[in-house]
């Protein structure tokens, strides 16, 4: 039982959309953002840095500023400019030839509070602040959350009604060869038909952006608290999301890549993993893992088939079923002594969307000693652990294709 609405979106005219329309802040770093940074993009004011000579700490007054001017300077110059009613939007994205359809809306910030927008991960209050900061001073939603729902029939039928019946506001193909394509919808009674089918929709789940989720909420119920006269259906009480069914949804790979092994030499090494794996050398050709409990492994040029002893993990346990608690669990902590995930220094993660030939890149660079490459979370996985109240280990899921920021941007009034 969720709430949603539609609403007034901030939205570059059509010809420009590909020139203000850029990745999320959070994958590119302050280099990368300026190299990209075309005039109109919107890494101005997702990343206002970039705008200095040299660039500057993001986290300055002096950057915060700059990004509330250029965000008024894009709405002066006709860059973004706010639609005249409330309308949901579709958004789909191609990759690989598939091709998901989200749509986007804004969500309630109580539905996150009270646990109807479920999350898999934890966050960091410093995350979540920095987040939060970009939210106050814009008073918008600059960038949407990327969220999941049980798929149903008749959004279903709406979505691809929208589609085939109305030419795309946007459609282009980015530099990184993803394609994207925009609609939006303006009919009343289909507006109001689908905040009516989300009311009956159970729940939500965070895919990405836990911690800007997070903020969002935050500042919702910060804004409730500063308002004597609130009554709940405030813009404020809203935040930009996209919403995708779950069965349109791929979560791909998300592998780890160690510095040493700890001391042990790599026949050392490779008689421990006898302990818990049935090991397979597999030679020089790489080698991807082809069920779950099943991982590939490099080490000393060469790649490894590891498939874990049955009685070693728990398939009716919903985080011990997961292939990262394995690994963690037989070789990271007791043979590599890496205890946590989130700060050893000693060990990196690589998203799949590089291929395992990054992994072997790493390691033959001597950077690396060992690489594990993992077979992908399902998102029935996910559920169930969001589900059970359960939090996923750290660095499990990579959704790919990134949301791009700037189609459209949220108002909180």
């Amino acid at each position: 039982m969720v709430k949603i609405k539609a609403f007034k979106g901030i939205r570059p005219p059509r010809e420009i959309a590909k020139e203000v329309a850029a990745r999320p802040c959070g994958v590119l770093n302050s280099q990368e953002a300026k190299a990209e940074a075309g005039e109109k993009s919107l890494l101005h004011i997702t990343k206002p840095e970039i705008d200095f000579d040299p660039i500057i700490d993001e986290h300055t007054q002096q950057a915060y500023d700059k990004a509330v001017e250029n965000f008024r300077k894009w709405k002066e110059r006709g860059w973004l400019v706010q639609d005249p009613k409330d309308m949901y939007y579709v958004y789909a994205q191609t990759m690989d030839g598939r091709t998901q359809y989200g749509l986007v809306v804004a969500c309630h910030f109580e539905d996150y509070m009270e646990g109807r927008i479920k999350k898999h991960e934890l966050t960091r209050p410093d995350k979540e602040e920095d987040s939060m900061i970009h939210i106050r001073i814009q008073n918008a939603n600059i960038e949407p959350v990327f969220f999941a729902y049980p798929a149903h029939k008749e959004m279903d039928e709406i979505v691809t009604n929208v589609v085939t019946s109305k030419k795309p506001e946007y459609d282009f193909v980015a530099d990184d060869g993803f394609g994207h394509h925009f609609w939006v919808i303006d009919d009343e009674a289909t507006i109001k038909r689908i905040t009516e089918i989300f009311a009956s929709i159970p729940a939500l789940y965070v895919a990405d952006g836990h911690h800007r989720t997070a903020a969002a909420a935050r500042v919702g119920l910060e804004k409730k608290n500063a308002n004597p006269n609130h009554r709940g259906d405030e813009e404020y009480n809203y935040f930009l999301a996209v919403i995708f069914p779950y069965n349109q949804l791929k979560i791909i790979d998300y592998n780890r890549v160690v510095k040493d092994l700890n001391g042990l030499t790599p026949e050392q090494f490779l008689q421990k993993l006898n302990e818990g794996f049935v090991v397979e050398e597999k030679g020089s050709e790489i080698y991807k893992p082809q069920q779950l409990h099943n991982f590939s492994m490099y080490l000393e040029g060469k790649w490894y088939s590891l498939t874990a002893k049955p009685g070693t993990y728990n398939d009716n346990d919903p985080i011990g079923v997961l292939d990262v608690t394995i690994l963690s669990n037989l070789v990271l902590d007791p043979i590599l002594d890496i205890k946590d995930l989130r700060t050893s220094k000693r060990i990196d993660y690589v998203g799949g969307i590089r291929g395992l030939g990054e992994l072997k890149k790493r390691v033959d660079s001597g950077e690396m000693k060992v690489a594990f490459a993992l077979y992908p979370v399902s998102m029935k996985q996910l559920i169930d652990i969001a589900d059970t109240g359960n939090i996923m280990p750290p660095k499990t899921t990579w959704f790919e294709p990134k949301l791009r920021s700037g189609l459209v941007i949220h108002a909180l009034e």
